[in-house]
Formats: C-alpha cells, structure tokens, sequence
C-alpha cells in the first residue's frame, strides 16, 4: 500500500524490546537502522506526496530498503537468542 510506514516496530513488534536493546548497544546495528528509518521516510514521501522521480530510482529505494530490512531482521535474529 502506498504510504504505508515500515518501521521496524511495526514490521517486527515481536522484536521491540531486542529493537530497543540493539539501537542503544550496537553501533552497527543502530546505523542500519537509523539508515532503514530515513530511507523508508523517503521513500513514503515520494509515494504519498507524488513526488516526481524516475523508476529505476524508486526501485532502487525500495531494494535498499528490503536489503536492509533483512539484514536487520538477521541482527534481531542473532540479538534475541544471545
């Protein structure tokens, strides 16, 4: 759906306390997903404001976003059984 927020909390609310926990002691992890946040955001303002970009540029959003998204969900993964 257009416009729709991705955020990791609503993605994965199973995973909002490991969340929580990895952003304030996992450098690595906090980057991603401070990265994660801005692209999303971008990505809805596009989508909800119209505004005007090329295809291969949207793609190319919207497959870092999923490519970050899974790296993330591999943290968490790894953050909640350790």
């Amino acid at each position: 759906m257009l416009g729709e927020n991705h955020a990791l909390i609503f993605d994965f609310p199973e995973f909002r306390d490991v969340i929580h926990h990895l952003k304030e002691t996992d450098e690595a992890f906090a980057q991603l997903a401070k990265e994660y946040h801005e692209l999303d955001h971008k990505i809805r303002g596009l989508e909800v404001n119209a505004v005007p970009t090329t295809d291969e540029n949207f793609v190319a959003l919207k497959s870092r976003r999923v490519a970050l998204k899974d790296e993330l969900h591999k943290r968490l993964l790894n953050g909640h059984d350790g």
